[in-house]
């Protein structure tokens, strides 16, 4: 499995509007694509911050949806709202209470 960590960096007025559409394009292109898991939509307290998690089956998946038309025509829509980083790597250690 191979994991997808975006980080955006958002003006805090935006966050809500930059939610809606990562929500939508998740929703919408990102869930359809072959050997995509999950996503998470992680909101910063203070605004200025969203982090999207996402698994895939392996690095081809993660480079097919970024050549992906329609993630194609999205990414500048992306880009005009939030300032973004991305790191792929593989979950290394998880732990976690189960209650």
């Amino acid at each position: 499995m191979t994991t997808l960590v975006n980080i955006l960096t958002v003006d805090p007025a935006k966050q809500a509007q930059l939610l809606d559409m990562l929500r939508d394009n998740t929703d919408s292109v990102v869930s359809t694509l072959d050997d995509w898991i999950s996503t998470d939509l992680i909101a910063s307290a203070d605004g200025a911050c969203v982090v999207i998690h996402s698994r895939w089956r392996n690095p081809a998946a993660v480079d097919a949806m970024r050549s992906d038309p329609r993630m194609v025509a999205y990414f500048p829509r992306l880009a005009a709202l939030a300032r973004f980083d991305s790191i792929i790597g593989s979950v290394i250690h998880t732990k976690g209470r189960t209650s």
